[in-house]
């Protein structure tokens, strides 16, 4: 393997450490900036006028965040390299009014967030986290990781069709959880929440909550050769930008390009938001960083007509439960490194130009790869790559690691492949 190789099974290890410490997108962009401090990485405000000087720098804007290194000999037409990825993950949401239920049950009342497997969070532990914004306008993470929530299932003695005719969900009568005994008053959830997070309930003056499994991830099958995990869509992504972005920047070679991770929140939901790939996020960041470097308009159309983002995302493998939902001569396996995502017409933005620039990083770092299409009689999935390729004119290549159980509260792949990606995106950002 290349000397770009920098990770091994030690990486599959970390980003379960990096899931652990993840329950929701707020908390996902503070592991990365934390891990990316460490590698030299400086907060830079939005608010604040910017300097040109070189070195790694990052924004954080609620559960996105845009990082990037710029090295000593950068000039302000100097191209980037992005990788694109998202932090949000299909789950339950809680309400506005949060204090429900009946019969003597104390519930949450949640609402479902994107394309969730409604049936894998039933008759599952369930902690909460997320952020509360208090009167003063600050933010509060909060995590409380131990069983707290639970969606119970109807027992098959009241529902005999369920494993004949399959489970029917209703999303409003048959998702909220329950959490206690009592009957419910208004302000019970926030006070505990304020509890739990050294506050006084009075100070919360909104709030971003979500249901998260509190079971650890794991390692699976005889040889330990699977991994098994929440929210692998697409934190798997994120965890591999951020190590190979802190290894880059770490890297004493030359870099003829500025490398980029660029993870955005809200793709579950279509990325129209301002933190989600569809707003001006990204591509704020990277005219401000060429003017803060004495550039030019004519600069700033120089760099993003160089520049090649790899949006990063979760694919699926082959079931071999279900072989004919998938493309017939297309069959991704687990560990068998990442995949290049085609769909011409355009639900991922990869061309024959993208295919060859992949296929260049993965040679360098002596990675495998496969192709990935779906089905032509099924319905393809999308991403942040065709956004980011017509919002910002920016080539784009849509790749990914192929994973088994896509949306659901936990999600299976091959344990090789989180540190192939990661290899992968190194020789990518080093051009």
């Amino acid at each position: 393997m290349s000397t770009t190789a920098r990770f091994d099974r030690g990486h599959t290890d970390d980003l379960m450490a990096f899931l652990m410490a993840s329950p929701s997108p707020y908390h996902a962009v503070a592991t990365a900036a934390a891990r990316l401090e460490k590698a030299g990485f400086a907060r830079v405000r939005e608010t604040d006028a910017w300097d040109g000087t070189a070195g790694g720098k990052y924004v954080l804007r609620g559960g996105a965040i845009v990082a990037w290194y710029v090295p000593e000999d950068a000039q302000p037409h100097t191209p980037f390299r992005i990788v694109g990825a998202h932090t949000d993950s299909p789950n339950l949401r809680v309400k506005p009014l949060p204090d429900t239920g009946a019969f003597g049950w104390r519930q949450v009342a949640v609402e479902i967030y994107g394309g969730t497997l409604l049936n894998t969070w039933l008759d599952r532990d369930l902690g909460l986290a997320g952020r509360i914004t208090l009167r003063d306008g600050s933010h509060r993470l909060v995590n409380i990781d131990r069983a707290l929530l639970r969606v119970p299932q109807l027992a098959v003695h009241l529902d005999r069709s369920a494993n004949s005719d399959g489970l029917k969900l209703d999303r409003q009568r048959h998702m909220q959880p329950v959490w206690g005994l009592g009957e419910p008053t208004e302000g019970d959830l926030l006070g505990f929440v304020a509890e739990e997070a050294g506050v006084e309930a009075a100070d919360i003056a909104g709030w971003d909550l979500m249901p998260h499994p509190v079971e650890r991830p794991s390692y699976l099958g005889r040889d330990r050769e699977l991994v098994a995990g929440p929210r692998m869509d697409n934190l798997l992504s994120v965890h591999a930008a951020t190590a190979a972005l802190a290894a880059v920047a770490e890297s004493e070679g030359p870099l003829p390009y500025i490398p980029v991770l660029a993870a955005f929140d809200h793709e579950e939901n279509g990325s129209q938001s301002d933190t989600g790939a569809d707003g001006p996020l990204l591509g704020t960041v990277l005219e401000r960083s060429v003017l803060s470097r004495g550039g030019s308009y004519e600069d700033r159309a120089r760099a993003l007509a160089g520049t090649v983002c790899l949006s990063s995302d979760t694919g699926h493998a082959v079931h071999p439960n279900y072989a004919d939902r998938h493309d017939p001569t297309h069959h991704p396996r687990p560990n068998g490194g990442p995949i290049l995502k085609v769909n011409v017409n355009m639900r991922y933005a990869t061309d024959g130009s993208g295919r060859a620039a992949f296929a260049a990083a993965c040679e360098k770092a002596g990675v495998p790869w496969q192709n990935f299409v779906s089905n032509n009689a099924m319905p393809c999935g999308t991403t942040i790559g065709p956004i980011t390729a017509a919002r910002h004119g920016i080539q784009t290549i849509d790749i990914g690691v192929a994973i088994l159980s896509m949306h659901s509260a936990r999600e299976l792949c091959g344990a090789d492949d989180p540190f192939l990606l990661a290899n992968a995106l190194v020789a990518f950002l080093e051009g």
